[in-house]
């Protein structure tokens, strides 16, 4: 097996398996990301705004390793921190796997804009077969969430959220991601469809270091 090599803010993702490197961001490169983050326009999020945790995912709609994440993670993550305001969960993508990845994401933003990105973004996820995400199809899929037709596939077609998810998807690759999906929790990077109780003890190391720093005026 290839030997598993750990930089200050990634980790890797080797021969199919997901290997954790549990290091922070230095605290001018934890600086550089917010700035970063912050350039990109505001993405569809769950849980409180004012958490004292974000986890920022950036996610492809054909990637498996993201359905898994959808499926068996983010149910328990809703439940144990984004209900209680604990954690914000911000979405941003990641559409690496080909056209209709890209395609898949600028539906999910046309459902955005009448209110029900969460809700297409739940059935894109549902659907990730062979043909699932065919221009028929993701306008099926409005149809069935009762959106506005017209407007929908009127959006889809005109491309009108192409920069935004190619800058979110350089963004995440400038950022050191290599496969998807990528989370980012405050200042801590990771890769891959982790398990709850990976998310569990990275929030709660995140919420150490949030307790230990100097209050405002202090």
């Amino acid at each position: 097996m290839s030997k598993v090599t750990c930089r200050s803010w990634m980790i890797v993702l080797l021969a199919g398996l997901v290997c954790l490197c549990a290091d922070r961001v230095g605290a001018a490169q934890s600086s550089s990301l917010k700035d970063i983050l912050a350039s990109l326009e505001k993405g569809p999020s769950l849980g409180s705004p004012g958490a004292p945790i974000t986890i920022v995912e950036f996610s492809d709609f054909r990637c498996s390793f993201c359905k898994k994440f959808w499926a068996d993670t983010l149910p328990k993550l809703k439940k144990s921190y984004f209900e209680k305001g604990t954690v914000q969960f911000v979405f941003r993508h990641f559409a690496i796997l080909g056209k209709q990845s890209e395609q898949a994401a600028l539906a999910s933003e046309c459902a955005a804009e009448q209110g029900k990105f969460w809700q297409y973004h739940d059935k894109l996820f549902a659907n990730q077969a062979a043909l699932g995400f065919s221009e028929s199809k993701l306008k099926g899929y409005a149809g069935e969430l009762s959106l506005q037709q017209a407007k929908f596939d009127g959006c889809l077609t005109s491309g009108k959220y192409n920069s935004k998810v190619e800058q979110e998807t350089v963004t995440a690759a400038y950022l050191g991601g290599r496969g998807t999906p990528m989370f980012l929790v405050n200042e801590w990077l990771l890769v891959g469809a982790q398990p709850f109780e990976t998310f569990q003890k990275v929030i709660g190391q995140a919420l150490e270091l949030s307790k230990d720093k100097p209050k405002p005026g202090r």
